[in-house]
């Protein structure tokens, strides 16, 4: 993978995990719960799970290119339109406060682990995720299987240091974003990104 094609998706991997979502909740809610220390290890299992999306995405696009370049370049195109779509339905949302899982948290590592890989590995909105943001990058002429883990080891990344905020700063986040109006323009924000994500990412591979 070329740096530049490599500076622009670890780019969108800070915006990919900054985003708020069901990770972002499960690391804040064993952070409000356990503390930092033994909530991270729900992050660990949300980054595995990270894989194993990855994993099944992999195994997807193999199937397209083996079938079609044509279907292969369509899919980058609905990717593309899809970042767009969420950015509009994220811009539209309701101003509803985002808050921690009820519930007891276990304490056992090995259920944190556990807890944060499922939450990732099936939930299907991250393979739609994934299969419209991977194939703007790959480069069908060199090995895939390279690109692929870097793919993977930048998102891993990203998504490390940014569930530690969320698990350690868990209660400052929450009681700033109880307010309908940071709510109203934390939408807009990441509306704004994933819109300009998926338009840029629709005209990247032309321009280049």
């Amino acid at each position: 993978m070329a740096l530049h094609v490599w500076l622009t998706f670890f780019l969108a991997c800070w915006a990919i995990s900054i985003s708020p979502g069901p990770g972002a909740i499960a690391a804040m809610s064993s952070g409000l719960n356990l503390g930092f220390r033994r909530g991270y290890f729900t992050v660990f299992g949300l980054i595995l799970g990270i894989w194993t999306q990855i994993l099944f995405v992999v195994v997807g696009l193999g199937a397209v290119i083996a079938a079609s370049a044509t279907a292969f370049t369509a899919l980058k195109f609905a990717g593309a339109a899809y970042l767009v779509w969420l950015g509009i339905a994220q811009w539209r949302a309701a101003e509803k406060p985002l808050v921690a899982e009820a519930g007891t948290v276990s304490r056992r590592r090995r259920d944190l682990v556990l807890r944060g890989w499922a939450i990732n590995a099936v939930n299907p909105k991250g393979t739609v995720f994934l299969l419209a943001v991977v194939p703007q990058f790959l480069d069908l002429g060199q090995p895939l299987l390279a690109q692929y883990l870097v793919i993977a080891a930048s998102l891993s990344f990203t998504d490390l240091v940014v569930m530690a905020g969320y698990t350690a700063l868990a209660a400052k986040v929450l009681s700033t974003l109880n307010e309908a109006h940071h709510i109203r323009w934390m939408n807009r924000i990441f509306g704004g990104l994933f819109v300009a994500a998926g338009t840029l990412l629709a005209t990247y591979k032309r321009a280049a």
